[in-house]
């Protein structure tokens, strides 16, 4: 009995010198670890205390957020309202994005100018290539192509085809002056030849009745020698 006097004794004692001092069952007796999260009912041997922080713990309010994760969120909060209002103004100020205008469309063209240009700078034609010269080739070739395209187009249609084959280009290219000139070196695969006989190789009957129906003609024009003595 005298210990217990003397431990009850010596609490006491220490309560009046300290009267802000928390009680060892308080949840707060830790104010630098947590002071909000109560400690475990397991950690105290009287059932009254575990009873104590179980009613504390339901009616308590949730545990706060440290304020330097408050402080953080705030300013990724900030930076991204200010990243916002720059685009929004960038946006503003710049106003909408144009669509691209290839220059095969400026110039009016179907064939692609841009590639024609990429392939001048590839082939090292020249130190320097110009803006005009894809543009000026562009137009050539298109034209060339719309040509060639027309008149194999007329040859399929005479031979009552509705598909161009390598013999219309040929009959196309061969039979037009220009075109036969600039593609005179050119061999079609497939295409075959123009069609022509060389009169020579034509049978003897043929070649007499032309001879005759040519040898008549001045016969009757001119008068015959009995007629010509009797007058």
């Amino acid at each position: 009995m005298g210990e217990n006097l003397s431990v009850t004794n010596i609490k006491n004692a220490l309560n009046q010198a300290n009267p802000h001092r928390p009680s060892p069952l308080h949840p707060t007796a830790h104010p630098t670890c947590h002071a909000d999260r109560p400690r475990s009912p397991r950690s105290y041997k009287t059932p009254d205390a575990a009873a104590q922080i179980q009613t504390q713990t339901k009616s308590s309010s949730p545990i706060p957020s440290h304020p330097t994760s408050s402080r953080r969120s705030q300013a990724s909060s900030k930076e991204m309202d200010a990243s916002k209002g720059k685009k929004f103004a960038a946006k503003k100020l710049g106003g909408p994005r144009k669509k691209s205008v290839t220059r095969s469309v400026k110039a009016g063209l179907q064939f692609p100018v841009g590639r024609i240009g990429r392939y001048l700078k590839q082939g090292r034609y020249a130190k320097r290539v110009g803006t005009g010269a894809p543009v000026y080739l562009a137009a050539v070739l298109e034209y060339l192509a719309a040509e060639v395209l027309e008149l194999a187009g007329n040859a399929a249609k005479d031979n009552k085809k509705s598909r161009i084959v390598p013999r219309h280009l040929l009959l196309a290219i061969r039979n037009d002056q220009e075109l036969g000139r600039l593609l005179g070196g050119v061999t079609i695969a497939h295409g075959g030849v123009l069609p022509n006989i060389n009169p020579v190789l034509l049978p003897k009957k043929s070649v007499e009745k032309a001879e005759k129906t040519a040898a008549k003609s001045p016969k009757k024009a001119a008068k015959s020698p009995k007629k010509a003595a009797k007058a």
